[in-house]
């Protein structure tokens, strides 16, 4: 075979210095430093003395970093922090690693989340200065503004050998099972509670545990607007009464969730003429369409249900909306017999969003189509969920149960530094704010570089040629210029 040549003269040597392999590690660093998340976790976490004492509050941060670039455990940190051991003094060693994941129980935990709620304040009052404000979301085409999203998922978490509180769930996997809380508007991971795997998807009492964390972590403004997203979940009169109770004198709460159709609800969608029946729209305000198996296009058309079923003994104001479309080949096997019958695939929403008035200050926000699009757009939580199953999720390193709850806590931390940093530093260059964490690691996070010395200053080289360099300079440059905390 003919030698390409490449590899002519070609000498490997491991003789370098200063070599920096995570470049993107100084932007991290320097946003959970700027936003006051360094200091206050220092003063959050049991503290010692001793000349070998390491802070616990800036190890948990260098968790954090690490696992944001990617390591899945304390001993992958260990590893990634050898990149960065000319950038930082005193690096945290494994065992200080593990005993900073040990020292976080009910109290501890407790004050971090106190502090994680100072910093996202802190984060929240510059996306409102920085261009373009804060980030509203879109249905529609409309904007909704001044509402602040909070959408509610849950997870599995798989694992292979016997971990405590693992167990089989619904899906037929072993694992565990939590329950998370995002900000739609910022992308943030807000709560995330750990559960065992046999834990019910539509648990009351651990929705309202994560729906409370979420609202400890939420530096709303008085007179507030808040919707809350869940799916099918939340169907029951616990969870709908106690979203409907969220609403105060200075917080005004609606919700969208989803509503499991049983033969009452067959029997109203039966009643319903034919011209009730209006086009489904997209996200940006176009009539959904679909081909059908024969080359045909079919729309989805939505319906008001609310008059045609008795919702006596559900929160005051409900109401339904149901949906149809034909259903595809591979619909037929679950379609129920009332679907079979009509030839239509139906799905309910329930929502507190009055049918006059809407959500306020946004046009047509009750009719039924945009709150049929309201609830489809809670389908995004499901990118998020991956997003934070690649930033630690994905893998519960320990068997004991307090470790795995605090490494879920420490993803949550890693969850928020990626977050802000695209949010303060990144909002004006959307193929790197709105990336997969594969993305942005392999065009920013995980970029070389070499750090010089010279005049009192330290330098850190990029390669001029990479195509992400001036982004990374621009977004080093902006995390310098944002206000010390004091």
């Amino acid at each position: 075979m003919k030698d390409t040549g490449w590899d002519h003269r070609l000498v490997v040597r491991a003789d370098g210095r200063n070599l920096i392999g995570h470049a993107g590690v100084v932007l991290l660093r320097k946003v959970a430093d700027r936003v006051g998340l360094t200091r206050a976790l220092a003063a959050a976490l049991p503290r010692g003395s001793g000349p070998g004492w390491r802070d616990r509050g800036m190890a948990l941060v260098q968790l954090a970093c690490a696992i944001a670039l990617g390591a899945r455990n304390v001993l992958e940190t260990g590893q990634l922090q050898q990149h960065w051991r000319a950038l930082f003094p005193c690096p945290v060693s494994d065992s200080t690693l593990r005993r900073t994941l040990e020292a976080i129980d009910g109290p501890v935990v407790a004050r971090i989340e106190r502090v994680r709620a100072v910093a996202r304040r802190m984060v929240w009052t510059l996306l409102a200065l920085r261009p373009g404000g804060f980030p509203w979301i879109t249905v529609c085409g409309r904007v909704l503004r001044g509402w602040y999203v909070l959408d509610l998922d849950a997870t599995i978490v798989t694992c292979t050998s016997s971990k405590e509180g693992a167990a089989g769930t619904f899906k037929g996997s072993y694992g565990h099972h939590p329950l998370g809380a995002w900000v739609a508007n910022t992308r943030e991971c807000v709560a995330m509670l750990l559960r065992p795997g046999n834990a019910a998807s539509n648990d009351v009492a651990d929705h309202k545990s994560v729906l409370t964390a979420a609202l400890r972590q939420l530096p709303l403004p008085l007179w507030s607007k808040l919707l809350v997203r869940i799916d099918g979940a939340a169907f029951s009169h616990g969870l709908l009464e106690h979203l409907q109770a969220l609403t105060t004198s200075r917080r005004r709460v609606r919700w969208v969730t989803g509503w499991a159709i049983n033969t009452a609800d067959g029997e109203a969608v039966a009643l319903l003429p034919e011209s009730v029946w209006t086009c489904a729209l997209r996200q940006d305000g176009a009539v959904h369409e679909i081909t059908g198996p024969d080359g045909e296009v079919l729309s989805y058309q939505v319906a008001e249900l609310t008059g045609m079923r008795d919702l006596a003994g559900w929160p005051d104001g409900i109401r339904l909306i149901v949906r149809r479309v034909k259903p595809s080949r591979r619909d037929a096997k679950k379609l129920t017999v009332f679907e079979k019958h009509t030839g239509w695939r139906y799905q309910t929403v329930a929502t507190n969003i009055p049918a006059h008035h809407g959500l306020s200050s946004v046009p047509g926000s009750g009719q039924d189509w945009f709150i049929d699009a309201l609830y489809r757009d809670h389908a995004e939580v499901e990118d998020r969920v991956k997003a934070i199953k690649k930033v630690g999720l994905g893998l519960l390193p320990s068997k004991s149960w307090q470790l795995n709850a605090a490494w879920v806590l420490a993803a949550a931390l890693a969850a928020d530094l990626d977050a802000w940093t695209r949010l303060l530093l990144l909002h004006d260059k959307p193929e790197l704010a709105a990336a997969e964490p594969a993305t942005i690691r392999r065009k920013l996070y995980h970029l070389p570089a070499r750090l010089t010395a010279h005049a009192r200053r330290r330098v850190l080289h990029l390669d001029r040629t990479w195509p992400w360099t001036t982004a990374f300079t621009t977004a080093w440059q902006r995390a310098h210029q944002l206000p010390a905390p004091t």
